[in-house]
């Protein structure tokens, strides 16, 4: 009997496609605290138990690619997609993680924009993953990552800046500022995974034109 690889080769870019909606959504859910700040526990839950079962998918991933002889990209480009959407969202849970454990009054203005930046870089490389599996160009989509992180960056240097200009730095005050500065500190990171994807899959995709 005959043994066909077609399924598996189907299968890889299937997981990539069910882990990207996972790292959509939970950007979703980051997003959907930052312009409510309504329901922010039951939200952050949700994003917890996303991250749980990216952890299981991003192993099945794994394990998928030990037992797949023929594979439908090498084999340290399905490990490296695999690994840098489950670093996206690990990010995306830290920063949620802490905005539930603080429990501020109201949020940020600068954090709620970097938020929507990350959400809309997240919705850039959701489309990036579905075009790899035709050979589609994906230029266009790190086109507009690179557009959205730049423009985060300069953004996150302005919201530091009012941060610690903010006011007399009594303790209360220091506290708040502390608080902040890990919030930023994750969202900055999450912005950077989320590009380190991007051009992981534009990398891939030139690689298989």
């Amino acid at each position: 009997m005959g043994i066909s690889f077609f399924p598996k080769v189907v299968k890889f870019f299937d997981l990539f496609e069910k882990q990207s909606k996972m790292v959509k959504d939970a950007t979703e859910l980051l997003n959907s605290i930052f312009q409510d700040f309504s329901d922010v526990p039951a939200k952050c839950e949700r994003i917890n138990r996303l991250e749980a079962e990216g952890d299981s998918l991003s192993r099945e991933i794994s394990t998928e690619l030990a037992l797949t002889f023929i594979t439908p990209l090498d084999r340290e480009d399905i490990h490296a997609i695999n690994m840098a959407q489950e670093d996206v969202l690990n990010m995306i849970k830290a920063v949620s993680s802490r905005i539930g454990l603080y429990r501020f009054k109201k949020l940020e203005r600068a954090a709620v924009d970097l938020v929507e930046n990350l959400r809309l870089i997240t919705g850039e490389t959701e489309s990036m993953i579905r075009k790899l599996a035709s050979r589609k160009t994906v230029e266009e989509h790190s086109r507009a990552v690179n557009k959205i992180k730049n423009e985060s960056e300069l953004h996150l240097l302005v919201a530091l800046g009012e941060l610690y200009e903010s006011g007399p730095l009594l303790p209360e005050g220091l506290l708040y500022i502390m608080m902040w500065t890990q919030i930023y500190d994750r969202i900055e990171q999450a912005l950077e995974k989320a590009e380190h994807l991007s051009n992981i899959l534009e990398g891939v995709s030139i690689k298989n034109a």
